[in-house]
C-alpha cells in the first residue's frame, strides 16, 4: 500500500519551474563544458612535463645542468656560456646532432623499408587468410598470430645463433630482416581483420570479368587498403625506429641504429653533458612524431575499421 504525501506534484512542478528559467541549461552545459576542457589541460600538462624537462635541459650550459633545479627555466640566454669561452646551451644541440646524424640516416634506411615491405607482405597474407579457405587455414592464422605472444627476450640467444651460423652482418640489413619477419604477425591480423569486412559483391564481380587471385588483389582489395595501411605503417615505423633490443644483439654502435647512439651519448663521455643527451633524446623522437602528426588522422579509423570486425 502506497502513502501519497502530496509532494509528489510539488516536486514535478519545481523541476518544471526550474527546467523553465532562462539560462539554467546553458549554465549546466557551459560548467560541464568547462569541467571537460579543465581534465584536458590537466592530463596535456601532465603528459608534456616530461617534454617540457627535457627541452629545459637541452638549453642550459653544462654547468648549469642541476638535478635539484631541473625544473627551472635557463637562467642565462642558450646563447650565453656560463663561462667564458665555455660551452653554451646550444653547444648541446650541436654536439647532440654530430653523434647522432650519422645514426639517423642508417635508421631510416631500417625504418621506412620495415614499414612499407612488412606492411605489403601482411596485406598478401591478410587477403589469402581472409578470402581463401584452403584446408587448416585457421591453423596457420594462429601459427602466425604466435608469434605476436613471444617476447623478444625469449629468442636473443637462438636469433643471434642463427645470425652467427649464417655469416650475416652486424648492420643494418640484419636488423631489417628481422624487422620484417616480427612485423608480420601484427601486419597480417590487422589485414585479415579489414579485408574480412569487405563486400563478397566486389570479389564477386571481379570473378565475373575473369580476374584470378593476384588480379583481385591488385586491383580490387589494394585500392582500399589506405586504412589497414596507415595503422600498420605507423606501427612498423615507430617500432623500428625506437627498437633497442635487437639493435643491441644483432648490430654495433657504428653501423647501428639511432637508438644505440643515443644511448652511447648518454653513458660515453659526454656523460656529464646532460643537456646533450636531453637535445639528442629531442632529436630522435621528430621522425616519429612527424609521422603521427602527418598519419595520424588516419590511424585510429583504420585501427578501428580493422578491429571490430571479425
Amino acid at each position: 500500500m502506497t502513502i501519497s504525501t502530496g509532494l509528489e506534484p510539488q516536486k514535478a512542478d519545481l523541476a518544471v519551474a526550474a527546467s523553465a528559467i532562462p539560462g539554467t541549461g546553458k549554465a549546466r552545459r557551459r560548467i560541464g563544458r568547462t569541467l571537460k576542457y579543465a581534465l584536458l589541460v590537466f592530463f596535456i600538462v601532465i603528459v608534456l612535463m616530461p617534454v617540457y624537462v627535457l627541452v629545459v635541459t637541452s638549453l642550459k650550459p653544462p654547468s648549469d645542468v642541476n638535478p635539484a633545479t631541473s625544473w627551472g627555466l635557463p637562467v642565462r640566454w642558450p646563447w650565453e656560456p656560463a663561462l667564458p669561452g665555455g660551452p653554451t646551451g646550444l653547444d648541446n644541440w650541436s654536439v647532440a646532432w654530430t653523434a647522432l646524424s650519422a645514426a639517423l640516416g642508417r635508421t631510416f634506411l631500417l625504418a621506412i623499408p620495415a614499414a612499407l615491405i612488412s606492411s605489403l607482405l601482411g596485406s598478401m597474407n591478410g587477403f589469402v587468410l581472409s578470402r581463401w579457405r584452403f584446408p587448416y587455414a585457421d591453423l596457420v592464422f594462429t601459427f602466425i598470430l604466435f608469434g605476436m605472444f613471444i617476447p623478444y627476450q625469449a629468442i636473443m640467444t637462438p636469433l643471434v645463433q642463427i645470425k652467427t651460423s649464417l655469416g650475416l652482418p652486424s648492420n643494418i640489413s640484419t636488423l631489417l630482416i628481422v624487422h620484417i619477419i616480427y612485423g608480420l604477425p601484427i601486419c597480417t591480423l590487422i589485414f585479415r581483420n579489414y579485408y574480412v569486412g569487405i563486400p563478397n559483391e566486389l570479389m564477386e564481380a571481379s570473378r565475373v570479368d575473369g580476374a584470378g587471385m593476384l588480379r583481385t588483389y591488385a586491383s580490387v582489395v589494394l585500392p582500399l587498403s589506405l586504412p589497414g595501411f596507415v595503422v600498420t605503417i605507423i606501427w612498423q615505423f615507430t617500432s623500428a625506429w625506437n627498437d633497442f633490443l635487437f639493435a643491441m644483439f644483432l648490430s654495433n654502435t657504428r653501423e647501428g641504429p639511432v637508438s644505440l647512439a643515443l644511448n652511447n651519448l648518454a653513458q660515453g663521455a659526454q656523460l656529464a653533458n646532460y643537456g646533450a643527451a636531453m637535445a639528442a633524446a629531442l632529436i630522435a623522437s621528430v621522425p616519429t612524431l612527424i609521422v603521427y602528426i602527418v598519419l595520424g588522422r588516419y590511424f585510429i579509423g583504420g585501427l578501428m575499421s580493422g578491429s571490430v570486425k571479425s
